[in-house]
């Protein structure tokens, strides 16, 4: 079995790599995110990877994920209604159908 690491989650350590058939699971590896609306990076096992590297508190070099949202930003989460527009959706929306004007109007 192979050592856990102190960043993986509990169920990531119960895993028993030995028992996993070869050749038919993808590549599970830690990786960083990094949300970009709160500046927040967190670290947790993923299939996904990246050409962009980070350093991380470990001192060792990890693939780096930027996202748009995370729990650290998502008003779901966070109970505030804070609008992180990285293209001009919004105003594209409100422009559209005429949202803008109506606010102004009342």
């Amino acid at each position: 079995m192979v050592e856990p690491r102190a960043e993986e989650s509990a169920l990531t350590a119960a895993i028993d790599e030995s028992d996993m058939q070869d050749g038919i699971h993808p590549d599970y590896h830690p990786v960083v995110f990094h949300d970009i609306g709160a500046d927040y990076k967190f670290m947790t096992c993923s299939t996904m990877t990246s050409k962009e590297k980070i350093k991380w508190e470990d001192g060792k070099e990890y693939p780096l994920i930027t996202v748009d949202i995370s729990s650290a930003s998502h008003p779901f989460y966070t109970g505030k209604m804070k609008l992180i527009d990285s293209a001009g959706r919004v105003e594209k929306f409100q422009k559209k159908y005429g949202w803008a004007k109506k606010k102004e109007a009342e």
